[in-house]
């Protein structure tokens, strides 16, 4: 009792300790958050609006935010349909090698984007067992589209799962059970017990997964050729202005993604604020 009354309380520290706490955070958040966006707009509309436009309608400009959406919007969805898969066997269901398969779904968090672009060289290159069958029936993987899409799902598909594993193991299987005992098949008890009940972290989940696959750089930079108008996604042209002093060209395409940023950032904490319990619980484990 008396240690009780004599120990310090973390949350009653004098006005000077709370005052110093707050002072440091915002620091650090003005000079590695906030201070870097601002530059970033400063730079692209260093020349004036005009110049600023001009560099986001170039031809290579646009197609690389085409490109860029294109490779998120084919990812995300098998992201999804991967993510619900795995997660209602985890959750659901007890069978031989769950925690190996929970493991190598962390594994892309812990292999660098090099590393995994690196990886579809070796499988889809000249020196691979698979190349003379994808020679012979003109099938190209790397330096294209689908090389790009392959390098994105790797490194993106465990946000989705992972939103969702925690929260289903939570809940259990006794919404599934009552589902099925009252006549309903597995379809039904997944699209109208299941679903539903975890609508807003999967909604958390795409939206990480896509805010990461249309920001990746390095896997796609391995398997993307850096062709010009054709495999360049939004980071690589950024990257590739930069290096050719094209500077308010390179920002203006970076204000962009800082654009798409903060909407994502927006979107998420209206998810926080308003599901808040929901997305809380997914993230106890």
């Amino acid at each position: 009792m008396a240690d009780t009354l004599t120990r310090p309380n973390p949350v009653n520290e004098s006005r000077g300790t709370r005052v110093l706490l707050i002072g440091i955070a915002v620091t650090f958040l003005l000079l590695f958050l906030i201070l870097p966006l601002v530059l970033v707009f400063v730079e692209a509309l260093r020349n004036g609006v005009d110049a600023y436009f001009d560099a986001l309608v170039e031809p290579d400009a646009l197609s690389a935010l085409r490109l860029t959406v294109t490779v998120a919007a084919i990812a995300v969805p098998f992201n999804v349909v991967f993510g619900l898969a795995a997660s209602w066997a985890i959750a659901k269901f007890d069978f031989r090698g769950k925690n190996l398969l929970l493991s190598l779904i962390d594994l892309p968090f812990s292999v660098s984007p090099v590393i995994s672009g690196l990886v579809w060289v070796l499988l889809f290159g000249t020196h691979s067992f698979l190349y003379p069958f994808l020679q012979e029936h003109d099938i190209q993987i790397l330096f294209a589209v689908p090389g790009l899409v392959l390098a994105t799902m790797f490194v993106t598909f465990p946000f989705v799962a992972r939103e969702l594993i925690p929260l289903m193991q939570e809940q259990g299987t006794t919404d599934e059970e009552a589902s099925l005992s009252l006549g309903a098949s597995g379809w039904q008890t997944f699209w109208h017990v299941t679903l539903p009940n975890v609508r807003w972290a999967l909604a958390y989940g795409v939206l990480l997964c896509t805010a990461r696959a249309i920001g990746e750089f390095g896997a796609v930079s391995v398997v993307s050729g850096h062709i010009r108008g054709q495999t360049n996604t939004m980071p690589l042209h950024v990257e590739i202005l930069y290096n050719e002093y094209s500077f308010v060209g390179a920002f203006a395409v970076a204000s962009v993604l800082a654009l798409l940023a903060l909407v994502t950032l927006g979107v998420k904490a209206l998810l926080e604020w308003r599901y808040g319990n929901q997305l809380a619980s997914g993230r106890r484990h």
